[in-house]
């Protein structure tokens, strides 16, 4: 006999004159697949590489990278990764791994790159769709928002120099939101006046149309150079098109409630420990309430000193900016050591967080995968990204390794893994080659 609680979470609550998005529920899905259940990725990205002393020398503890063993599992976390020992079995760290094309680029113009690849080459320095996003044109549809883009720093920076580590499809930064309460209330917030947003929405369609119809006249009387740039701005209205038609279903459905109280959303880059904990706190309620599958976040860019993160660890009680202990960790490993250890106890607590999330018959972490890394080894190097995997367990990926890959495999293969655990139908990007065996099980 058919379960008659099995219903669908997000129209739970529809006969009651609401479709709150809830989190999944075991005693109303005994007969849901766990094939059924959200898949998602997240991406965090930190800048100016990390602490690599070799075996030996003074100060090897605070080398990023595990002390390799006989085999890739048979791997022991120094200082830094300390803190990921009780989710080993959770973890992949790789390393040898960069994009190929981005390793003769400056070495503060990786990161715009870290997520797509693509060599910037002035004068316009043009970039491609980022990993997130790519996805998100295949799973945006499913949920309120198709991604979540975040950093420290907000908004979009400059060319090589952006503070967002996400590209649309033409290649533009999607702008990036830094501030907590700003965050809470685009995901949660309760819209008091639907009426006025439906007709804003309408409004903004018609513009639309108007603008599509009358492009096709203009467009036969412009030259080749000007067609082009007509095309690209009208695929920028195709998708602010698509994103008008999407908030309007969405505007049917109110946001899942949250507590405001159970985060620190006054918390701000001055306070880092407090303000890193509740980006990574709203990017796990945002995929516990399946609002969306896709999240990056940027801590810090590689401008140097002229980027807000850039103080986090002076605040954080270092004696350096971060850029100054990036180029300080030579001769002093510990100083950079302890600060990305400090980082690495956010993330740990954001991978238990996930953990400890029941979903289906299994967790959060178990169908959420999170990419975390730089786009530098050492400051002005862009070989050998410190680089670690997290997660995805439910979708077939094995852990408790570390992997040593060679300058020859492509970093663009860890996205062509993860697009695979997606059952997205990407099998290229930027440069692969293909996937990364190791990493399914």
């Amino acid at each position: 006999m058919a379960n008659t609680f099995d219903l669908n979470r997000r129209t739970f609550l529809r006969g009651t004159g609401a479709a709150l998005a809830l989190p999944f529920m075991e005693s109303l899905s005994h007969a849901k697949a766990a094939a059924e259940l959200p898949r998602r990725m997240a991406f965090v990205y930190f800048p100016f590489g990390v602490a690599l002393p070799k075996d030996g020398a003074p100060g090897s503890e605070w080398n990023w990278f595990p002390k390799a063993g006989k085999t890739a599992k048979d791997f022991q976390f120094r200082s830094v990764l300390k803190s990921l020992e009780p989710l080993r079995d959770e973890v992949t760290v790789m390393s040898g791994l960069s994009h190929p094309r981005c390793r003769g680029l400056g070495g503060h113009d990786t990161g715009d790159t870290w997520l797509t690849g693509h060599h910037l080459a002035a004068p316009t320095y043009s970039n491609t769709v980022s990993v997130d996003q790519l996805a998100a044109q295949h799973l945006g549809v499913s949920t309120r928002f198709p991604s979540l883009v975040l950093s420290s720093d907000g908004g979009v920076g400059e060319p090589t120099r952006s503070t967002t580590i996400s590209f649309s499809r033409t290649g533009r930064p999607v702008p990036a939101l830094a501030s907590p309460k700003q965050i809470f209330a685009k995901l949660f917030g309760q819209t008091t006046d639907d009426q006025l947003a439906r007709q804003r929405l309408n409004n903004t369609q018609s513009l639309l149309d108007l603008v599509l119809a009358n492009s096709k006249s203009v467009r036969g009387k412009l030259g080749t150079r000007d067609q082009a740039k007509l095309d690209e701005y009208l695929d920028s209205v195709r998708d602010i098109e698509k994103r008008v038609e999407q908030s309007q279903r969405w505007l049917e459905i109110p946001k899942p409630r949250v507590e405001e109280k159970t985060l620190d959303l006054s918390a701000t880059p001055k306070g880092p420990e407090e303000y890193i904990r509740v980006m990574y706190d709203l990017m796990y309620l945002a995929f516990q309430t399946d609002t969306t599958r896709l999240a990056t976040y940027m801590i810090g860019q590689v401008a140097g000193a002229t980027t807000i993160a850039n103080s986090f660890p002076t605040a954080a009680g270092q004696q350096a900016n971060w850029h100054g202990l990036a180029h300080g960790a030579g001769k002093k490993p510990e100083a950079l050591g302890k600060f990305d250890q400090f980082l690495v106890a956010q993330l740990a607590r954001f991978l238990t967080r996930l953990k400890d999330t029941r979903e289906g018959d299994g967790t959060l972490l178990d169908r959420t995968m999170v990419l975390y890394g730089s786009s530098n080894s050492r400051t002005h190097n862009n070989n050998n990204y410190p680089l670690l995997l997290a997660g995805g367990r439910g979708l077939g990926l094995q852990h408790g390794q570390f992997q040593q890959y060679d300058a020859k495999t492509p970093f663009a293969n860890v996205f062509v893994t993860m697009f695979d655990r997606m059952r997205l139908p990407i099998d290229r990007f930027a440069d692969s080659t293909g996937g990364l065996d190791a990493l399914v099980g």
